[in-house]
Formats: structure tokens, sequence, C-alpha cells
């Protein structure tokens, strides 16, 4: 008894006695200095999903509607949230914490206790994060500095610690599948990776780089291959190793699934799912544009729409006239407006003035393009090296044109990007770019005074100290400097510098009111215009890196 006890000693002081823990432990004290301070809507939507998961039966999670924050995740996220449910203390119970009622009073009914409750529960799950981490921090100096730098990433610190969401064990989730890769534990991968996509469907634009690299590298041998029959290719298949990578999958699915097989889960209720999780009617853009290719597109609009104006009350365009139809523009501009136009915050369907409708099936299309030709190099050239560029690059498509992409998911390309940019230093600007500029588009999301100058001085001291250490550590493989790669870094580091100002100048336009109020959206689309600038920059970078530096990638 004695000797399992020294054992479980020598383990557990094992996973906490690392430089790491270290760092995991100081986050926490910045992170309980946080727990007054403002939260968004995000925190009533887990609240209610608290009192769903506690107080209804399983079959109508999905169904529920008396709060308009209905459960939208899979299935191992409300199971997650039935088990924070179900360890809440009595006094959190009593002071409303998992009270299932309309979100028009539900504010009143709880309290502090409640406040304190679920920030402790972000707080405690982030350790599977530091797990994650653990293994991959000690083989290396350079690998703790990534490490470092995800556990401390403002990202998290602005989503999970103040405006309230579990990004942080999600991704811990997500990050043992990347690693897991690089140990070439290919169904550990499979399955971690598995796991986060019934956690968060959002992981979901990433499969396809994580499908295309296990068949690649896991069920495909290409070892001697010659082609003489189409029987030769069937030869290149390792059955044994196709059967076990689709029995990790499907079981972990199956698993996922299994309680509401169990009850008895018709068609008709997988697809009541279904349309919780993959909400199409809520527009192309989100409630606040993420600095992508439709919040550059959407800006057009705006520009356009404001100069037929301008153009309507001139006497002299006569010969416009001919060739543009003014009036009826200017029709139907009003009857639009009367809808959401897409400046409104409003979370629906939006309406181009100008420019023509998007619809689904056009922004599908183009994330599949942009996404496969990042897949066909990773088929051709399978490695880790390929995998995380690859990985990023899926990212960066579904991000850029993806249907109502939500700002929060700047992570899914940052994360990955992480683990890339000190494999060579040619990457480093790339990734400046878009950490500072994905970091600084979530500025937005905390609006209030008091949390102005905490937003900048964090992420301000993140940048410039993990911005040098990276470029410190990084591998140069490359001799000399090309000058258009030299005046690229320089254009680079002006973007970022005026950075700052595009902040300062955004939190005075609200401060101020401009225009009474009828501009009310101004500084945000200065945000995601000025953002997305970066994050398309550095998407560019990072592609002709990734398809025409060959030797970066051996």
């Amino acid at each position: 008894m004695i000797k399992l006890l020294g054992k479980s000693y020598n383990k557990c002081y094992n996973i906490i006695n690392t430089p790491l823990f270290r760092v995991w432990v100081f986050s926490i004290f910045v992170k309980l200095l946080l727990v007054n301070g403002y939260r968004s809507t995000d925190f009533e939507v887990h609240r209610n999903w608290l009192s769903i998961t506690y107080r209804l039966p399983l079959k109508e999670w999905y169904y529920d509607t008396t709060n308009i924050w209905t459960l939208d995740y899979p299935p191992l996220f409300a199971y997650f949230e039935y088990f924070l449910s179900h360890i809440t203390p009595n006094f959190v119970i009593k002071d409303g914490c998992l009270d299932l009622m309309s979100e028009k009073i539900s504010s009143q009914v709880y309290g502090e206790t409640t406040v304190m409750w679920q920030r402790f529960t972000v707080i405690l799950s982030e350790f599977i994060l530091y797990l994650s981490l653990r293994s991959f921090s000690l083989l290396s100096n350079t690998n703790f500095l990534v490490c470092s730098s995800i556990i401390l990433n403002p990202g998290f610190f602005i989503l999970d610690h103040i405006h309230f969401q579990y990004n942080g064990f999600l991704f811990g989730l997500f990050i043992s599948s990347i690693i897991a890769v690089k140990q070439e534990k290919y169904l550990k991968s499979a399955l971690m990776f598995s796991i986060s996509l019934c956690f968060k469907h959002i992981y979901l634009y990433l499969a396809p780089c994580y499908f295309v690299f296990l068949l690649r590298a896991y069920c495909l041998n290409f070892d001697n291959f010659e082609f003489k029959t189409y029987v030769s290719l069937i030869q290149i298949i390792q059955w044994k190793n196709l059967f076990k990578l689709a029995a990790v999958v499907l079981s972990t699915f199956i698993i996922t699934f299994a309680p509401f097989i169990y009850i008895g889960y018709t068609l008709q209720d997988y697809q009541q799912i279904l349309s919780r999780l993959f909400p199409f009617s809520r527009g192309l853009t989100h409630a606040y544009w993420a600095p992508n290719f439709w919040s550059i597109y959407s800006t057009i609009d705006k520009i356009l729409t404001m100069l037929v104006k301008y153009l309507n009350k001139l006497k002299y365009i006569g010969s416009l006239r001919k060739i543009i139809d003014i009036p009826q523009l200017i029709v139907q501009i009003q009857l639009n407006e009367t809808a959401n136009n897409g400046s409104k915050g409003l979370v629906s369907d939006v309406t181009f003035n100008i420019l023509p409708q998007i619809p689904p099936k056009i922004t599908f299309a183009l994330t599949l393009f942009y996404q496969l030709l990042a897949l066909l190099p990773l088929f051709f050239n399978c490695n880790f090296k390929r995998f995380i560029g690859s990985l990023t690059l899926c990212g960066y498509g579904s991000y850029l044109f993806g249907w109502h992409v939500h700002e929060k998911a700047i992570m899914l390309i940052i994360i990955p990007f992480t683990f890339l940019v000190i494999l060579d230093k040619r990457l480093l600007t790339p990734y400046m770019l878009l950490t500072s500029s994905g970091i600084v588009s979530l500025f937005p999301l905390l609006y209030t005074s008091q949390d102005f100058l905490i937003k900048i001085i964090y992420s301000l001291l993140w940048m410039i100290v993990y911005f040098v250490s990276i470029n410190e550590v990084s591998e140069r493989n490359y001799v000399g400097q090309d000058r258009r790669v030299w005046f690229f870094d320089r254009l680079a580091m002006i973007y970022i510098v005026c950075l700052l100002p595009i902040v300062l100048i955004s939190g005075v336009l609200d401060i101020f009111q401009f225009g009474n109020g009828k501009y009310e959206f101004l500084s945000l689309m200065l945000y995601s215009c000025y953002c997305s600038m970066g994050v398309f920059t550095s998407w560019i970078g990072l592609s002709w890196l990734y398809n025409f530096d060959e030797p970066l990638w051996v």
C-alpha cells in the first residue's frame, strides 16, 4: 500500500514538476484577476446549457427553446456540461445557476456565486491544455517557448477568461492530436481529433487535412511502387492499418451518440441535432464581421451604397443615369435597409445592396478549392512539416472564405502556425502578421472601458516577448536575403505598428459616438478591414512558401 502511494505521488510530482507547469500556475493568477471583469452573452449561453442538461431528459436537450441560447454544440460538449452541472455545489445551485428560464429574466435570478463558479470551471478545465503540451515542452527550449506562448496566448485570455468560453480546454484536445502526429502515433492522433470534433464541430474545417495525412502516412505504402495494372493500386493499401484507423474513428462517433441511440432517437431527431449544429439561416457574416474576405466584400458594398446615395442627390448626371438605374438602386437600398444589411449587429441573413448576394454553396466552393491547394502537396510529400503547413492553410481557407465565420475561429490558424514558425525564420513574418492582426481582431469583443488598457497592454507585452524570442530560436535554413523579402518584412512591421493607432482611433469613435450613433458600426468596420489586410497578407506569404519553396518542407 505504501509503495502504491509512493508511486502515485511520484507520478503526480512528475506531472507538475516542469517549467511549463509554473507558467500555467502563473497564468492562473492572472486569470483570477479577471473574474470580476466583463462577461458576454456567452456566459448566459453556457449557464443555460448547464440548466438544460441538468433539468431536462436527454431526448429534449436539442429541442428545448425555453431560452434563445439553445444547445448547438455536439454531444460530447453536452455531456461535459452535464458533468459540470452534476458537480455544481449546492450553494451555487441555490444561487440560480441551474435554473431553466428565459434569457429575459435569467440575469435577475443568479448572482456572483454563479459567475465565480463558472469562471472557476473554465480555469480548471485548462489543465487539459497543460497536459497536452507538457511532454512536448520537455524536449527542447524551443518547444518550451512554443508551449508557453500557447498557454499565455492573449486569444485564450480574451475569449475564455473575459468574454467567456472553453477554448483552452478544447484546444488542449486538438493539440494532443498534433503532437501525436509528431510522435508518429497515428491512431492516437485520429482518436484525439475525433474527440475534438465531437466536442466542437468547428474542427470540421481541419478534417480534410487529417483525412489526407492519416490516409497517406498510415494506410498507403508507395515504397517500390510501380504501376502495372489497377491491381497495383490495391496493393499499396495497408488494409490492416486502414481497418484499425476506421475502427478508431467510427467507434469514437458511435460511443458519442450511444446514449441517443439507446433512447431510440430517430432520423428526424438526428436531423434536429444537425440543424442546431449547422444553422445556415444565420447568414454569411457574424454580427461582428470576422476579418476575412467577406468583411472586405461587405465594406465595398457599404461604400458603393453611400456612393449611389450621393450620386442620386446630384442634378447633372444624365449620362451616368443612362448606364446605372440609380433611382431603382435607391428603392432597392431602402428595401434592404429595412432588413439586415450586415451592420446592425444582428445574427441573421445578410442582404447586400449593390454587390451580388452570396449563397452558402459559393463559400463552400471557395473553401474547398483553397483547401485542395494545401492538401495536394501534403499527399505527395507527407511529413510533419507539410502536415502542420497544410493544417494551417486549411484553417486559413475556412476562415477567409467560410460561411458565418466567427472572429474566434482565428485561433484555428494561430495555434497550428505556432508549431510551424519555429521550423524556419522565413515563416516568422507571416506568423507575426497573423497573430498580431488576429489578436487585435478580438478586441471588439471587450468593448467596455475597464478592459481597454488590459487587452492592449497584455497583448502588446505578449507580442514583444514572443516575437523577439521566436526570432532568436527559429531556424535559419537559407543563405542571404532577397531584397523583396527584406522589403516585405519592413512593410509587415509598419503594418503591425499601425495596429495600435487603429485600436486607439476605434476607441475614440466608440466614446464619442461619431455621427450621433448613425455610424456606430464604423469602429467595427475599421477593425475588420484593417485586420483582414494582415490575415490576408500572412495567408499569401505562407501560401507562397508552402507551394514554391520546396527545401523548406523537406
